[in-house]
């Protein structure tokens, strides 16, 4: 074995070791960790120190540090008015998140690429039924959240919410290692799936959950969210089965409307119907991207 297999080595040994482990229950740990709340004197030493390890960018929070009471509500931070810009052209899909492409390109055969070489199916994915039809030929597009991102997730275009779906699963990481190295990894993660329907026609947005935490809530229905005082997230609880919801009717949302959020991070999925967009130039697997910022338009 040479030097350079060494890392991937690594890191495939590592993924066999927590595809073993109960994910749930230790992100279930993690997030109380994540949860314990800080004195008022420690918030800016230690989340300044979070802040700095990761890279995160705090002069854009809404708050001072002061006023976050935990690193999970840190996490979960707003950011200030006018941190984003969003299209002025409705036709205009915006990135929902800050982050990292991962994967971009067209549902061929009913299959999305995961990473070089590494193929999963919609189907999969979604989990409902045939709705993945309706998809082949048309465009996705992953993106990735490293911990130094904002992490609430933002209707890409405005329309309504007819459909929104919760798939239960594992919790295994989303870093680059896995997702070249473990199979079908975001159709077997838990996953909060919605669709809008809008200008651009039926998006499929999803957003896969990962270690650490795995906690993904819904802000277009807040009703789903656990009470508030035991958790108030859709994911990453006990004995939930797979649950789809329909709304008549439909829930409106704009551009740039909050729609989800991730307490600690992961990845979003994006699929759009054929023929309904062209991606953007700078959509390409690699790139940065930020939320508000277009990444394709109505074809």
């Amino acid at each position: 074995m040479s030097q350079t297999d060494l890392p991937s080595a690594r890191a495939r040994a590592l993924l066999r070791v927590l595809g073993r482990v109960p994910q749930g229950t230790l992100s279930r740990a993690f997030g109380r960790i994540a949860d314990t709340p800080l004195p008022r004197l420690l918030r800016r030493p230690v989340l300044g120190a979070f802040a700095r390890a990761v890279g995160a960018d705090v002069s854009e929070c809404e708050l001072p540090l002061e006023e976050y009471p935990s690193l999970n509500r840190f996490f979960v931070r707003k950011l200030k008015d006018g941190a984003r810009t969003w299209p002025a052209d409705p036709r205009v899909a915006a990135s929902p998140v800050d982050g990292v492409f991962g994967q971009v390109g067209r549902v061929t055969e009913g299959k999305l690429i995961q990473a070089k070489g590494r193929q999963y199916t919609l189907a999969s994915l979604l989990d409902d039924g045939a709705e993945w039809e309706r998809f082949e030929g048309g465009a996705f597009a992953t993106i990735y959240l490293s911990p130094r991102d904002y992490h609430r997730i933002h209707s890409p275009s405005g329309g309504v919410v007819p459909r929104a779906r919760h798939i239960p699963g594992a919790l295994l990481p989303v870093n680059a290692p896995a997702v070249a190295h473990l199979p079908d990894l975001f159709a077997r993660n838990e996953r909060l799936l919605a669709y809008i329907d809008g200008p651009l026609g039926r998006v499929a947005m999803v957003a896969v959950g990962a270690y650490n935490v795995g906690r993904i809530s819904a802000a277009f229905d807040p009703a789903w969210n656990a009470p508030a005082g035991t958790s108030s997230w859709v994911t990453n609880r006990r004995g939930l089965a797979a649950a789809t919801k329909a709304y008549d009717p439909p829930i409106p949302i704009a551009q740039g409307d909050e729609i989800m959020t991730f307490h600690l991070g992961s990845t979003v999925v994006l699929v759009f119907e054929p023929g309904r967009v062209e991606l953007a130039e700078g959509s390409v697997a690699g790139a940065p991207v930020r939320l508000g910022s277009g990444i394709a338009r109505a074809g």
